[in-house]
């Protein structure tokens, strides 16, 4: 039997997994659906050993309509970075660095992840 889920659905998913893998890489999720504005929000906040990590989680059922990656361009990697600095800004933790991550969950029976790390604007 195969479920269908909606988009919201679909993408919590996505996040669940992604913390999952996460845990299992080791890291510690500090927090997650950080929001900066309606329209920056950062999906996973993480610690990774003494690096903060911003994730931008991206998931797709298929890749009828293009690859996870694909998704996050220019202007979602802009507000994310402005997400992260408000972040800083707020909290009172100091880390050795920081820098912004994107996950992709491919599928949703038996999910592909991929890691890009340390993703910068061009």
């Amino acid at each position: 039997m195969r479920f269908v889920f909606s988009k919201k659905e679909t993408g919590k998913k996505g996040e669940d997994t992604a913390c999952d893998y996460l845990k299992k890489q080791g890291w510690k999720i500090i927090e997650r659906n950080y929001h900066f504005s309606r329209y920056a929000e950062i999906d996973i906040v993480a610690k990774d050993k003494d690096t903060l990590v911003f994730v931008e989680v991206k998931t797709r059922s298929t890749t009828n309509f293009g690859h996870p990656f694909e998704a996050v361009d220019e202007k979602k990697l802009k507000n994310i970075f402005k997400a992260a600095l408000s972040y800083l800004e707020k909290t009172n933790e100091h880390y050795k660095s920081y820098r912004i991550d994107i996950v992709s969950v491919l599928g949703t029976e038996n999910p592909k992840i991929e890691h890009l790390k340390n993703v910068s604007l061009n």
